[in-house]
């Protein structure tokens, strides 16, 4: 993975650019912030000059229905936005739909989705059960993982595209993902990911993994 590519979305994007409403998203969203929050105080989402040549590192989305593999809407941090401490509705956006074959995304908001939103759908695809996704970047947990029996994927795989789809589905199947619900990317510095059937248990999970690595 190159450094510079971070926070580069890789995917064709089909965006509406329109506000979403606070009724229907707004709590949610505080949700995440309130995760958000914490995992940048770790330090796993955030910009530092000194790590990813300057670019921005890490977003957080939640499922907002139900639908087939490709059309499971969810509530994603928009891209370029990790920087920023506190962030507001307008922030996020819906990914609607999304084709890991095609490599397209289609979403609608105030803000074009995260370059991670590809991986955030096919997680969510792996089981209905899979409600939210959290990625940060932890150089400690990234190095460990193996030690820790974290899955790891393949490190040819680069992030943000068709093949990590298939990727996440391999481990899914055949490591403890879908027990620990914690996994790092090989091919991404610094990745890690936790999904969970709420954003609380996906935020404890990553935040028992890190414990761990920093013992």
């Amino acid at each position: 993975m190159h450094e510079a590519d971070e926070g580069v979305i890789k995917f064709a994007a089909d965006h509406r650019d329109t506000p979403l409403d606070e009724g229907t998203f707004g709590s949610l969203a505080r949700v995440l912030g309130g995760w958000r929050a914490v995992l940048r105080r770790a330090g796993l989402i955030g910009r530092d000059p000194l790590r990813y040549s300057g670019a921005g590192y890490g977003n957080v989305s939640a499922r907002v229905g139900d639908g087939p593999p490709g059309r499971r809407p969810f509530l994603i941090t928009g891209t370029q936005t990790a920087h920023r401490a506190d962030l507001s509705l307008d922030d996020y956006c819906v990914v609607e739909r999304y084709d890991p074959p095609r490599n397209r995304v289609s979403s609608t908001g105030g803000v074009l989705p995260s370059s991670e939103s590809m991986t955030h759908g096919s997680l969510y695809d792996l089981s209905p059960d899979i409600r939210a996704v959290l990625h940060g970047h932890s150089p400690a947990l990234w190095r460990r993982a193996v030690e820790l029996d974290v899955p790891v994927s393949d490190p040819a795989v680069p992030y943000g595209t068709p093949a990590m789809a298939a990727e996440v589905e391999r481990l899914y199947a055949h490591t403890n993902l879908a027990e620990r619900g914690v996994l790092a990317m090989g091919g991404h510095k610094d990745g890690v990911i936790a999904v969970g059937s709420t954003v609380e248990q996906a935020g404890t999970r990553l935040v028992a993994a890190l414990a761990r690595a920093w013992e």
